[in-house]
């Protein structure tokens, strides 16, 4: 008799192994990636799955976008399975430096804080900054941005366009910064402000849904937004020390060119949501 209760717990114990193993083994053919979901044209959410799109984990919706396109180079070099995770701006740091997802692709710039707990890819986009504004706008004519002066204007929260940029205006009335890209440009839209200042992928996005905003592009002029490479260069964020994953991301860029890069963007731009 208690050789045969023996029996039986090992093969309880054998068959949780198993599970356990087998969830775990599917844990690791899995590519979580993070990013906001709200960020056009780097990444949205949408209802299916047209164009492309990825399911978002834990909800019905599905992500697209330049970030979308890049994960799945990603998950395919690696042989994985992808998973979008769904976070909010200041929660994608985080998540990625504790081991919570396995990368964040959502348009960060390449800054010497980030890299203090997270490491970056080499970039996979270069975003030079520009600003918005209405076309019926005193400012519409600006032509550097010493001519942004006295402008009340905003920008999205913890991004070098709110932190670093928009100080650069003289006498600047800098309202609190918006939570999201999409509410950012509602500001300006809803006339809560004279202009905003971004990337161009999301300005170039932005005029392509609100036909009565203009694009402002200071850059290679004297009067251009002082920026380092640091700020304007997107990479791909991985967990300290994980050498092996971002290997591989860097694996995936070193095979594509400029030239494919604005080709994702433009593809990107083209689908977008028409509203948010």
């Amino acid at each position: 008799m208690t050789r045969r209760i023996l029996a039986i717990v090992l093969v309880i114990i054998t068959c949780f192994t198993m599970t356990a193993c087998g969830g775990k083994s599917e844990q690791d053919n899995t590519l979580r990636v993070a990013m906001e979901c709200a960020y056009a044209p780097y990444n949205w959410a949408q209802t299916d799955d047209s164009n492309g799109a990825v399911p978002i984990s834990g909800t019905g919706d599905y992500a697209f976008g330049y970030d979308v396109m890049m994960a799945k180079k990603v998950a395919e070099h690696l042989g994985k399975e992808l998973e979008i995770v769904k976070l909010d701006w200041d929660s994608l740091v985080p998540a990625v430096s504790s081991g919570d997802v396995d990368m964040v692709i959502a348009g960060q710039s390449i800054t010497a804080e980030r890299m203090e707990v997270v490491d970056f890819s080499e970039p996979y986009y270069y975003a030079s900054i520009v600003t918005l504004t209405k076309a019926d706008s005193a400012y519409a004519d600006a032509k550097a941005v010493a001519d942004l002066a006295g402008a009340t204007c905003t920008s999205q929260l913890g991004t070098i366009w709110y932190d670093i940029c928009l100080p650069q205006i003289p006498e600047a009335d800098i309202l609190p910064a918006q939570e999201t890209a999409p509410a950012m440009l509602v500001a300006l839209e809803s006339d809560a402000v004279d202009l905003v200042v971004t990337d161009m992928p999301t300005a170039m996005a932005a005029v392509e849904v609100y036909d009565d905003m203009v694009l402002l592009d200071f850059s290679g002029t004297e009067g251009e937004f002082a920026v380092s490479d640091e700020e304007i260069n997107l990479g791909i964020s991985v967990q300290k020390g994980n050498t092996e994953l971002l290997a591989a991301v860097n694996e995936v860029l070193a095979q594509m060119t400029v030239a494919d890069y604005e080709a994702m963007m433009a593809e990107a731009i083209a689908v977008q949501p028409l509203s948010e």
